[in-house]
């Protein structure tokens, strides 16, 4: 998928698409829609997601202070990250590399892969950054200072943590593969429009290293979702345009199973801007459809996330547990419905 105007544009540029909007059905009552809606199997029951647990995860990520690379917040939290996955039962791989920022800088980083029910052939894999950025380039006053991520990061890991503790603790695990990745080093790229001479303007580093050299070279997963801004208040996820593009039937899935849990506030059925993320690399490179949910604003192109994006007051206090219930609640809800081969 080409970039605004063939340049390379600042992470997560919405990018419009030539997409038949009639092809995603994105608000049609046609009767062929509401037999496949009465057709749709019965909800199989799920683990419960807890939203306090989740937001204490995020808090923990949060108190380390902001998790940038080469700092020592960012080792201990890491290293958080590890024992909290092998605590919960999960085998953990990691995966270090030396990133090339696009400031010229070297990066000792990390990917942290956790994988629950490792013998399984039908594998599910969630995602998340898990790493701060080193720089506030959207606040008016603070520029320099580096963003503590409690949404544009802690959110989705906190998240996926909470989905790793509640499969972990179920006395009917669900007969499933599932893979959880945290990725390092995404969020020191270049905000401005200059050519940085790299792919994404040097934003999702983790990914791409990850999606080139596998931890496992044969591991293939049957689809992948990314987390990213999953616990603003309010937050909205429109169905991203790479996601819809690239994975199209995973997002109806996704989203379907959303509205029927009563979700359908947070998750939008409309179609979204294209955004360069974690998921395109995975997508492109390790061949797994993968799709992204990500707080987006529809026709905003002034603020096309939440207020506090990449600045200094991207902190707890806009953390919502009920926007944390609704994303995980749903990925939970997800992975009992293809263990049980009903997938929405």
């Amino acid at each position: 998928m080409s970039f605004l105007s063939n340049s390379l544009f600042f992470k997560r540029l919405p990018i419009a698409l030539a997409i038949i909007v009639g092809a995603y059905g994105c608000n049609s009552n046609t009767s062929s829609e509401q037999t496949a809606e009465q057709a749709q199997p019965a909800l199989v029951k799920s683990a419960d997601f807890n939203a306090d647990s989740a937001f204490q995860f995020v808090q923990k990520q949060v108190d380390f202070g902001a998790r940038v690379p080469n700092t020592a917040p960012h080792k201990a939290c890491g290293d958080y990250l590890v024992a909290t996955l092998k605590k919960y039962g999960w085998q953990v791989v990691e995966q270090p590399f030396t990133a090339t920022t696009f400031d010229g800088k070297k990066l000792n980083a990390r990917n942290i892969i956790g994988s629950f029910n490792p013998q399984a052939s039908k594998r599910i894999l969630l995602t998340s950054h898990w790493d701060s950025r080193p720089f506030s380039d959207q606040d008016s006053l603070l520029k320099d200072k580096p963003v503590m991520a409690a949404n544009d990061g802690a959110s989705g890991v906190g998240v996926l943590l909470e989905i790793a503790r509640g499969l972990s603790k179920e006395a009917n695990k669900p007969e499933i593969g599932v893979d959880i990745i945290f990725f390092d080093a995404e969020d020191w790229g270049s905000s401005g429009s200059e050519d940085t001479g790299m792919e994404y303007s040097g934003f999702c580093l983790g990914s791409q290293h990850w999606a080139a050299n596998k931890h496992n070279p044969n591991y293939t997963a049957y689809f992948g979702i990314l987390l990213d801004m999953v616990g603003a208040k309010g937050a909205t996820f429109f169905k991203e345009g790479y996601s819809t593009q690239l994975a199209g039937d995973v997002v109806r899935q996704v989203w379907a199973t959303a509205s029927r849990l009563g979700y359908s506030n947070y998750f939008i059925d409309e179609a979204g801007g294209a955004i360069t993320d974690d998921h395109v690399p995975v997508n492109k490179v390790a061949r797994i459809p993968m799709i992204d949910i990500i707080h987006t604003r529809q026709n905003n192109m002034s603020k096309t996330f939440f207020d506090q994006w990449h600045t200094a007051h991207d902190t707890m206090e806009n953390i919502d547990p009920k926007t944390l219930k609704a994303v995980g609640q749903t990925l939970m809800q997800v992975l009992y419905q293809e263990a049980k081969d009903q997938p929405l």
